[in-house]
């Protein structure tokens, strides 16, 4: 029950209303208003037909002739009058004459306030309601329906439930028109259960009423609810109408529930509705976002009359389902069909757009022809320009706009995201929290991932601290990125713990955990991630496909692959370019070389990931010919190299000593192709150099970088120097690198081995204090080698293994077989395998 404290004013008009109760409430407030002059007939006669703006000038001349003979007041003569004043939208002379009748009857009352709620005014009419009770003057039933109106206008729900005591007090019933206006005042303030009281009271449910719960049932978020309510509205014999299927069906749309939503339209088929205007609309709506474009498609041609709410739902559904091509050709017929596209048509079609000249072109069309800009509109042009990798459009399109919400703020926020601008992301989330505004599930979606690319752990706590309050932790794409930022930032296990406590769980979260797996650094619970999700009845992608193929390539397992590779040809993923590629990388690092090219050589569509990957495999495997000739075949084939593909043909000519190769393929990186050359590339002709033992070209080429060189480059170098016995830029080297990667065990082993190879002791001792100091300690290597299809993993004179016995006596008999081939191989320990890689 609900118990509050009376305001002044509702004590007054309580007590106005129990008077009007005592005095017996009909009896009291009627009285006779039927003319008692033949004049006055005859004008109220005249005015039956002068309700609207053609007739505004005959209702002057009535009002003329009741002043003239004095009968203004006679009967209802003078409320006609005004009620003419009303219709016609004439409030002024309407006031006037108000103030100029008698108040003790409704109807004057009424008019004024039909009037208040016609020009907007919703306020007044309620006080001009208030004043009428104050006055004494009863309510009639077309009051209270006026009065419903203006409480819903101003969304007085306190007031609303006085009216409506009010009405069942004075023996008034809830009609189905004041009821309607009730529940969806109700409705619309979270009322549900005063909603449902109402709705099951009333004697009398027209198909209006049952759509007005249905709708508020909807946008409450009680689907089953709603689902019910059409069934009962069945079983009492009301006819659903258009907005009924409209209703229902968008439910389907938003739910994907696509059976239901057939038999919907197979209803509507049986009632004749299924080319109304908003049940055709819908049900191209709902098949698009199922899906069913064929089925959608169907519908839009089968619509006598296409509007463009139809067009939109097209366009949309195509772009929603990936079909881009398609959704631009559709979007070019809607154009040429004479149809005109709105804001709605642009904020659909234009995910679609890459290309930055027809991004422009779209852009300079909406200018010209005047399209609304509205929020939705500005930010779908926000996201597509940073998508074609223009950020200037961009942010002018931002800085520009009067009034910005927090679908530009959250659209600004991912476009600095994906185009590396992590910094400036956070600074418009800094922005729109000193704003005032509130960010949604999606904002904190869109700004994780730059707490990720920045590695900042901190930031990406106090933001899930915040998901936890507000209570948006729990949706699924918000998990996903909580998952991602801890495992970029390095916290595996937070990640993993936040998976656990997911209680819905789709395939993008388990994507997720497993290509953070594989990166870093975990390929066996990637690969076991992987098995489980299939377990769990959850169909792989493309996304969890790669990802596994990563993981075994990393490990390496071939036979963990192969498996991958079975399941890529079950589930049609066998013809996915990156899923395809991927394989091709986890047969190279695998060294089944011959089994990569055949993935490519089956390829029916290749890209340039492709041809980088089989690229790359040759490279890695040191074949410099062919790597070389698939370059040139993959520029005869017309496609562009890119700053990957020279980068796997770099590597190769280090891997065989090709100086003079790698340094024209260099310089034709960037004077032909105009692929300026990134910290990967110098890294590779760093080491190119270093390897042929050309040392002072290594070191001048760091000093040539336009950016700082990293620790791999110095590390490069580094090593090189011990190779070729060169302390003296070893010490230039090892300064830099204890600097940028002072944790690193690696550097200082390598720098005391090279003093230690110069016979350098005192430097040595200064190396091993240094690192005690610093509390660094080394970190050991590891090895894998395969037995009977499992990977087993060991450290130098590991002894912990299981099975270490039995792979050191399979190791001795290998080692017996090459030894009597007359293969001259170095001395292993002799009690354990000390370094076993194969």
């Amino acid at each position: 029950m609900y118990h509050r404290t009376l305001h002044p004013i509702e004590k007054h008009f309580s007590r106005v209303l129990n008077c009007f109760k005592a005095n017996s409430f009909h009896a009291s407030c009627e009285r006779s208003l039927k003319a008692d002059n033949p004049l006055a007939r005859q004008l109220e006669s005249i005015l039956q037909s002068c309700i609207g703006s053609p007739y505004l000038r005959e209702g002057k001349q009535v009002h003329a002739q009741s002043i003239v003979n004095g009968i203004i007041n006679n009967g209802l003569l003078g409320a006609k009058i005004l009620g003419v004043y009303v219709a016609c939208d004439r409030f002024i002379d309407a006031k006037k004459l108000f103030h100029q009748l008698e108040f003790h009857y409704a109807m004057p009352w009424n008019w004024m306030i039909r009037g208040c709620i016609k020009k907007g005014f919703f306020d007044f009419a309620l006080l001009f309601y208030f004043k009428m009770l104050a006055c004494g003057v009863c309510p009639d039933k077309y009051t209270f329906p006026a009065v419903i109106k203006a409480c819903a206008g101003v969304n007085a729900v306190r007031l609303a439930k006085m009216v409506h005591d009010t009405i069942s007090s004075v023996g008034f019933d809830v009609d189905a028109f004041m009821g309607s206006s009730l529940i969806k005042l109700y409705l619309e303030n979270d009322c549900i259960d005063d909603a449902r009281r109402l709705f099951d009271k009333l004697s009398y449910k027209d198909s209006v009423l049952w759509n007005v719960m249905l709708n508020g049932l909807v946008n409450f978020g009680e689907l089953d609810s709603a689902i019910e309510m059409f069934r009962n509205m069945r079983n009492s014999g009301t006819k659903p109408d258009s907005v009924t299927f409209a209703c229902l069906l968008s439910i389907c749309a938003s739910e994907g529930m696509i059976e239901y939503g057939i038999q919907l339209h197979g209803l509507a088929v049986c009632y004749g509705l299924q080319f109304e205007p908003p049940v055709a609309n819908t049900l191209v709506a709902m098949y698009s976002k199922c899906g069913y474009l064929f089925d959608a498609q169907k519908v839009f041609d089968m619509i006598p009359h296409t509007d463009l709410v139809a067009w939109n739902g097209m366009v949309a559904g195509y772009v929603q389902n990936g079909f881009m091509v398609e959704a631009s050709q559709f979007f070019k017929e809607m154009i040429s069909g004479g149809v005109k596209p709105d804001s709605t048509t642009f904020s659909s079609f234009l995910p679609s757009v890459t290309d930055i000249r027809q991004a422009k072109e779209i852009h300079g069309y909406t200018v010209r022809h005047g399209v609304i800009l509205d929020v939705f509109l500005k930010s779908a042009l926000i996201d597509m320009y940073f998508k074609c990798r223009d950020v200037t459009s961009a942010r002018n399109i931002f800085d520009l706009s009067t009034v910005i919400d927090i679908v530009m703020s959250t659209a600004m926020i991912s476009g600095y995201v994906l185009n590396g601008m992590s910094n400036d992301g956070l600074e418009v989330f800094r922005w729109l929290i000193k704003a005032e505004m509130r960010p949604n599930a999606v904002t904190y979606a869109s700004v994780l991932p730059a707490c990720a690319d920045l590695a900042a752990l901190k930031l990406g706590r106090e933001m899930h601290n915040n998901l936890i309050r507000n209570g948006l932790d729990r949706k699924r794409h918000v998990g996903s990125a909580i998952m991602d930022m801890y495992a970029k930032c390095g916290r595996l296990d937070l990640a993993h713990q936040i998976f656990i406590r997911m209680s819905d769980k789709d395939v993008v979260c388990w994507n997720s955990l497993v290509t953070s797996c594989a990166r870093n650094g975990k390929p066996e619970e990637a690969i076991d991630l992987l098995r489980k999700m299939g377990i769990e009845g959850l169909t792989h992608n493309c996304v969890s496909i790669s990802a596994g193929l990563s993981a075994c390539a990393n490990l390496p397992a071939l036979h963990h692959g192969k498996e991958i590779h079975c399941l890529m040809i079950k589930g049609a993923f066998d013809c996915d370019i990156f899923a395809e590629s991927a394989l091709i990388d986890m047969y190279a690092k695998c060294g089944n070389l011959n089994a990569a090219y055949c993935v490519f050589d089956l390829m029916k569509i290749k890209n340039e990931v492709s041809w980088n990957s089989i690229i790359a495999a040759y490279g890695n495997h040191g074949h410099l010919d062919q790597c070389l000739a698939l370059f040139h075949k993959m520029l005869d084939n017309g496609f562009e190299p890119d700053h990957v593909t020279f980068l796997g043909i770099l590597s190769a000519c280090g891997h065989v000593g090709q100086v003079d190769d790698g340094v024209r393929y260099f310089r034709w990186m960037t004077d032909e192709f105009g692929i300026p050359a990134g910290k990967e590339h110098y890294s590779c002709m760093v080491d190119l150099f270093a390897r042929a033992g050309r040392l002072n070209e290594a070191f001048e080429t760091i000093k040539s970088m336009s950016s700082p060189p990293d620790a791999g480059i110095w590390g490069t170098l580094l090593g090189a120097c011990r190779v070729h016995g060169n302390v003296e830029l070893a010490e230039v080297a090892s300064r830099h690198l204890l600097d940028l990667d002072p944790k690193n065990s690696g550097y200082y082993v390598l720098l005391s081995n090279i003093h230690a190879d110069a016979g350098q002791w005192g430097s040595v001792r200064k190396i091993r204090n240094l690192m005690k100091e610093r509390g660094v300690q080394k970190v050991p290597g590891y090895s894998w080698i395969e037995v009977n299809n499992a990977t087993h993993m060991f450290t130098s004179s590991d002894t912990t293994h299981p099975e270490s016995a039995q792979i050191y006596s399979l190791l001795k008999d290998l080692l017996f077989v090459l030894r009597k081939e007359g293969h001259v191989l170095q001395p292993l320990l002799p009690s354990y395998p000390q370094a076993c890689i194969w």
